[in-house]
């Protein structure tokens, strides 16, 4: 069966695709629109998303908020070094990713700013460390002084301060993400107006986004691969709105790959979707059945990884890696600030 090995993920991407920056204007990204019933792919413009989703259907968005998780400050030595915060483990640690990796171990102190030092306590199984904060700010203040917006590796430039704005959701509103729920990024008030009037429900979940996200599959073998957890809520509203949708046949329609693992985390096998909180760490892949999830709005992701696999797992292994090839030759913007696929 195509799809079930990571080297069927392999496509050639001309770096100059992969997008550096935001659209000038928000919202004014192009929409690839990939049809599974008659196995056809449309071009469309981001603002055009209001003609295909019918009144009386549910838009499911994540609405965490990025931190400004990325920590730039130097060793004792006066070398440089970098720590992603990755989620909050309560009092002042966060798990963390640092670099350069072989340097900076258990025991050592990295200075960030004035009022800001982080130790690192010790390494996990998975190599991330657990580290504290050393602050006499409160923490989430440090963070927000001292730390830089978490722009993920493929864009190559420093942060810049429309970046505070532009990698963020116009509806994000609960911090504690390490990346953004990139296909939230198109929605401009005025479009989520329109879907409003047009009779289109709203229900917002919570995942914050984990490093795990930009991980690529090393391991020929997806099954080999290891997710990192993350943690997610269902809200008793967008549970209840969900399933009034589904009683009168309303169809789900999912902004981008955290609210479906949100939603097929917490999906029974009938479909119902719980209200709660929980950790996940659900690698979706062919083949899989999904169960609360009827379309999908995204980006386009990376070869290799396991968003491209959730796609093919959604839209189909073949249709997949079609769109991509035409993605690439109709010269789309690739990766968190590029151009928007809906499958339907």
């Amino acid at each position: 069966m195509h799809g079930t090995r990571t080297s069927d993920y392999d496509f050639q991407l001309p770096p100059e695709l992969i997008a550096q920056s935001p659209p000038p204007v928000r919202g004014e990204s192009r929409l690839m629109v990939v049809d599974r019933a008659t196995q056809t792919i449309a071009h469309r413009r981001f603002a055009d998303i209001v003609e295909y989703i019918p009144a009386g259907d549910v838009l499911v968005r994540n609405t965490t908020r990025v931190m400004r998780a990325r920590l730039l400050g130097a060793r004792d030595s006066g070398a440089p070094a970098e720590i992603l915060l990755l989620k909050s483990l309560g009092d002042s640690r966060y798990e963390a990713m640092v670099r350069p990796g072989g340097k900076v171990k258990p025991g050592r102190m990295i200075h960030i700013g004035d009022q800001l030092d982080v130790r690192i306590l010790e390494t996990t199984e998975r190599r991330t460390r657990i580290v504290e904060l050393v602050t006499s700010l409160d923490h989430a203040d440090a963070i927000e002084r001292y730390g830089h917006i978490p722009l993920p590796p493929y864009i190559t430039r420093a942060d810049a301060p429309p970046d505070t704005e532009r990698y963020q959701t116009v509806y994000a509103a609960e911090t504690g993400s390490a990346g953004a729920p990139t296909a939230g990024l198109h929605f401009t008030p005025e479009i989520l107006s329109e879907l409003g009037a047009h009779g289109v429900k709203v229900a917002d979940v919570i995942l914050h986004v984990g490093a795990g996200t930009f991980k690529p599959v090393e391991v020929d073998d997806p099954a080999q691969h290891v997710m990192h957890e993350e943690w997610y809520e269902v809200p008793e509203l967008a549970a209840q709105q969900i399933a009034e949708g589904r009683s009168r046949g309303a169809k789900t329609w999912a902004v981008g790959t955290t609210s479906v693992r949100t939603l097929e985390s917490a999906a029974a096998a009938d479909g119902t979707v719980a209200s709660g909180s929980n950790e996940t760490s659900i690698f979706i892949r062919p083949p899989y059945t999904f169960r609360a999830v009827d379309h999908l709005l995204t980006n386009f992701h990376l070869p290799h990884s396991t968003l491209i696999m959730l796609v093919a797992a959604f839209a189909g292994y073949d249709l997949t890696m079609r769109a991509y090839a035409t993605a690439v030759e109709e010269r789309y913007r690739f990766f968190s600030y590029g151009d928007a696929m809906l499958i339907i």
